[in-house]
């Protein structure tokens, strides 16, 4: 067995203990697979003081943030509600930054990204962070080319990813580019996780923005379009995926979401479309095949449809657009 990879992951107060736990429950299962070399997860935080998560939950660490010498294959740093602390705290920054320069690799969760950036380990790189804090972190670090499309991105040796759960996608990349897609896979399979969400998936969609259906079929189905946006979602494959016929299940959404399945899941591609292309530079073509419209012109016309306004006039104005009508009123899908 060769010598284990040292994971050292940055807490403090009010840091988001998903931040924490998918990562390194991810590589406990990892190392339980036969991860060769294994993974040696260790937790530090400024002298050594216990933290008390978000949640309530205090972690005691293991390590004094101070004295930890590397080499370190993976920094790592939390997101939370106490970001603005820990990314003013200049102890901590300069001990990321100082551990920086020892690490193979540098990597954040969420709004982790402020601290990183902070540390100046963000300066003339692309990075991303949960799409709710975008705008500031770029109005905060001009230097930074805030992406808030993708899940996580990778510029050299620096990741930083999105909200929460997208802890888990980086962390399943991270374990395939150290041992290989097999044993990413494996983990994916223990944790009952979709394998695994790639880098580029749009972050937001219309189910994130508004409350969810109250009924579970519909809710579940929701979730799986939003996750799912370049897939197949006709009207068919929704109804074969929930186990109903397709009048069953247009009666279903027109009940609890207004609209039927078809128009929720043009609102859902055109409204996660719109996110893209305020938040990104990609072309209208490339949001297009990411959202899942057949071409351009197609979203185009969605845009015009749900918005009023063409996609060069979404990405110039100051805040998200409002759709024209509540979804129950789309205009049909043509």
């Amino acid at each position: 067995m060769q010598t284990a990879r040292r994971v050292l992951m940055v807490a403090y107060d009010d840091a988001q203990i998903l931040d924490i736990a998918c990562p390194s429950g991810a590589l406990d299962i990892a190392n339980r697979y036969g991860a060769n070399p294994p993974y040696r997860i260790e937790l530090a935080t400024v002298a050594h003081r216990p933290a008390r998560t978000s949640a309530g939950i205090t972690l005691a660490a293991g390590q004094r943030l101070e004295t930890v010498k590397g080499p370190l294959d993976t920094l790592l740093v939390a997101g939370g509600t106490g970001y603005e602390a820990a990314a003013a705290d200049p102890r901590l920054v300069t001990q990321v930054r100082r551990l920086a320069d020892h690490s193979r690799r540098v990597a954040s969760v969420c709004t982790g990204a402020y601290v990183l950036a902070a540390a100046g380990l963000l300066d003339h790189r692309r990075a991303t962070t949960h799409w709710g804090y975008g705008e500031d972190l770029a109005a905060r670090h001009p230097a930074v080319a805030v992406d808030t499309a993708p899940l996580y991105v990778r510029d050299g040796n620096v990741y930083t990813s999105a909200g929460v759960t997208s802890a888990l996608d980086l962390t399943l990349s991270l374990i395939e580019d150290d041992h290989g897609p097999t044993l990413a896979r494996a983990v994916a399979r223990e944790l009952v996780s979709y394998l695994h969400r790639p880098a580029d998936q749009a972050q937001i969609s219309m189910f994130l923005a508004a409350p969810p259906p109250g009924d579970r079929l519909v809710r579940d189905l929701a979730g799986h379009i939003a996750a799912h946006l370049s897939d197949d979602l006709t009207p068919a494959a929704l109804a074969a995926r929930a186990g109903v016929s397709t009048r069953h299940l247009t009666r279903l959404f027109t009940t609890h979401l207004g609209t039927t399945p078809a128009r929720a899941v043009r609102a859902a591609r055109t409204e996660a479309a719109a996110h893209l292309v305020r938040s990104s530079a990609l072309s209208l073509a490339a949001v297009a095949r990411r959202c899942g419209f057949g071409s351009a012109q197609t979203l185009r016309q969605a845009f015009l449809d749900h918005y009023g306004a063409g996609g060069d006039r979404i990405r110039r104005m100051p805040d998200m657009p409002r759709p024209r009508a509540p979804l129950g009123r789309q205009t049909p899908v043509p």
